[in-house]
């Protein structure tokens, strides 16, 4: 289900970021529009993006998300609505790729997790998935690619 996860070095990216917290069941009816106003933002400030959309859990999702969908930017965004600066923090994470439809990434985090258990890993609170490929890139949900980051607390 996913890639031989890797550790690696993610240096900290600057994003332009909308803050949400909410219950879990709302998740697909507000991720949506919430990347659709980041997207209005950065064009009115003639600021492109840096990197691939995403999605930074400040905890653990449980039956509420307490989380930023943003994207990384090369050029300072300024605050306009729920649009807010932020950034992708530096951490050593334990990194892989999942490939398929979304309602697949829960499973997919508990691969991740469980992988990094195994290996001695202790997970920091947050975490993050990068998406790659989507919808946008392809009606068959085999070739959508998201990049689950697991930030760990002691390395």
């Amino acid at each position: 289900m996913i890639d031989a996860p890797q550790i690696v070095q993610a240096p900290a990216r600057p994003a332009a970021v909308i803050h949400l917290t909410i219950p879990r069941s709302e998740i697909q009816a507000v991720m949506g529009p919430a990347f659709g106003e980041v997207r209005a933002a950065l064009a009115a400030q003639s600021v492109v993006p840096a990197g691939p959309w995403f999605s930074h859990h400040l905890r653990r999702p449980s039956d509420t998300f307490d989380f930023e969908v943003g994207v990384p930017v090369a050029a300072p965004v300024a605050a306009v609505g729920r649009v807010r600066p932020g950034q992708l923090p530096a951490a050593t994470v334990a990194r892989t790729v999942y490939r398929g439809d979304y309602g697949g990434l829960g499973a997919a985090w508990g691969e991740l997790l469980a992988w990094a258990a195994a290996n001695g890993h202790a997970a920091a609170i947050d975490l993050w998935e990068s998406y790659a490929a989507g919808p946008e890139s392809s009606p068959d949900p085999a070739a959508w690619r998201t990049e689950l980051n697991l930030p760990l607390a002691s390395e």
